[in-house]
């Protein structure tokens, strides 16, 4: 095993804790050796596990807060890119219930692909929901699946078989900020609020905080 709940625990304790401190948010983590369900589409050696009051901030727009922490703590710890997989972040389980939903997703596109003969383009994904896509065909006979396009634009194409990959869509607009919502994945992070209705005017954290020490 390459990495270890203690071996990795400084280094994430020194991006993620002024993180959490300076936003203000309302969590905790907790660094587990995870049982992995499907260990052929993830099988991290350790996982983040999230709670708090701010877990629906993480998970907000297919959990772009997640995954964009995610990757800024792979690059604050300067791992290699061959290991960003060992790694995972999560909470409320929402990595497993989004392999279901797009392994249904797959088999959906799947049956309209056979019905119609007409290639079926997925929004664009991250590598790891692209490879969701791929297992989840890869016994199919009628068709195949393919990932086109480049960078935050590329996506899944699902092909009926014999006919030829259609080209990839086209380069994506100045200010593009990557995968959307319907295709999932990594948005990459504007900085903007993305909390849910009501929270908005929520007071500072030290205002609430004050006249509880």
């Amino acid at each position: 095993m390459k990495y270890t709940t203690d071996s990795l625990r400084p280094k994430l304790d020194l991006f993620l804790q002024p993180v959490i401190q300076h936003a203000r948010f309302d969590l905790s983590y907790l660094l587990i050796s995870p049982d992995n369900p499907h260990p052929e589409v993830e099988n991290p050696e350790v996982q983040v596990k999230f709670s708090g009051e701010d877990v629906d901030l993480l998970l907000a727009n297919r959990a772009e807060l997640l995954l964009a922490l995610e990757h800024l703590a792979m690059e604050a710890m300067r791992l290699p890119a061959e290991d960003h997989s060992l790694i995972s972040f999560d909470a409320n389980d929402y990595r497993l219930l989004r392999v279901e939903e797009l392994r249904m997703s797959a088999m959906a596109a799947a049956e309209k692909v056979k019905r119609t003969r007409t290639p079926f383009h997925f929004n664009p994904m991250t590598s790891r929901e692209r490879r969701v896509i791929h297992l989840a065909l890869r016994d199919e006979k009628d068709l195949r699946s393919e990932s086109i396009g480049v960078g935050p634009a590329r996506a899944v194409v699902i092909v009926p078989a014999g006919m030829p990959t259609p080209p990839a869509p086209p380069a994506p607009p100045a200010g593009f900020r990557g995968p959307g919502t319907g295709g999932g994945g990594f948005r990459g992070w504007s900085g903007r609020s993305d909390r849910p209705p009501g929270r908005e005017g929520r007071p500072p954290r030290d205002s609430r905080d004050r006249g509880r020490r």
